[in-house]
């Protein structure tokens, strides 16, 4: 009697949370489908018009080469649309617009709500995971840095250039930091003057010091590291839900 109460109880717990999630699905509004290669809806108002013409360009070619959708998505909040997390958003905007094909479902949505300070990469069941370190990569790396200068148009625009790359199964490369040239100048140019020192001057000469003192950095760095290789690492039994990647500014 009492297992037959006790799996009744949960038999309506589980049916209660059931509907409790449909009626939260069925609370949400969309927005209006962009059409069919209109690929851009941006309600935010975030996109620049030459950035938009670049990006419409990108995507129509992708979908003749590669039927691969790319969708790119800004709202201005996500109460708008009642909703509160931007991961199911994207999943529900994703499965309610069909992105992406039933035999070929390799779609990429790109949702933006600029309100919440927040963005999600959205990728197609086909894909499996696969590309969630890219897409992470994309996400961190290129959006978001752009988005917290407030250059939204050039961060949606180089995001949607490397969701590109990434569907064509191409390598994404980051865009190198504008001083990492001038670092390595300024190596180049001590190397040859230390060069030039220990050629006139042998030991005698400051390159020579140089070269010591770099020597006794490294010898320390490395020992250092030996002492603190017991500290905290990258996995500590965290969990995963879809493909993609969610980012924050």
């Amino acid at each position: 009697m009492r297992d037959t109460l006790l799996r009744g109880v949960i038999s309506v717990g589980l049916l209660a949370l059931g509907l409790a999630a449909t009626a939260s699905l069925m609370a949400q509004t969309f927005p209006q489908r962009p059409g069919p290669r209109d690929f851009i809806l941006d309600e935010a108002n975030l996109i620049a018009p030459q950035d938009r013409a670049e990006i419409k360009g990108i995507c129509d070619r992708l979908l003749t080469e590669h039927r691969i959708p790319i969708v790119v998505v800004t709202i201005n909040s996500l109460a708008r649309y009642d909703a509160s997390d931007i991961e199911a958003y994207a999943r529900a905007v994703f499965d309610r617009w069909g992105i992406g094909y039933k035999d070929y479902n390799f779609g990429i949505l790109l949702l933006v709500s600029a309100g919440d300070r927040k963005a999600r990469i959205e990728l197609g069941a086909d894909y499996m995971h696969s590309k969630d370190e890219t897409a992470t990569m994309i996400m961190q790396e290129i959006i978001i840095p752009n988005f917290k200068r407030s250059n939204y148009s050039e961060g949606i625009l180089q995001g949607v250039r490397a969701l590109d790359t990434m569907a064509r199964g191409l390598p994404v490369k980051t865009p190198q930091a504008w001083w990492k040239p001038w670092v390595t100048l300024g190596l180049l140019a001590l190397g040859v003057g230390v060069a030039i020192s220990l050629i006139r001057s042998g030991h005698k000469g400051w390159g020579w010091g140089l070269l010591a003192l770099i020597f006794a950095i490294v010898v320390g760095m490395l020992l250092a590291a030996a002492r603190g290789g017991s500290g905290g690492g990258s996995f500590g039994g965290g969990g995963g839900g879809g493909g993609g990647a969610t980012g924050s500014w």
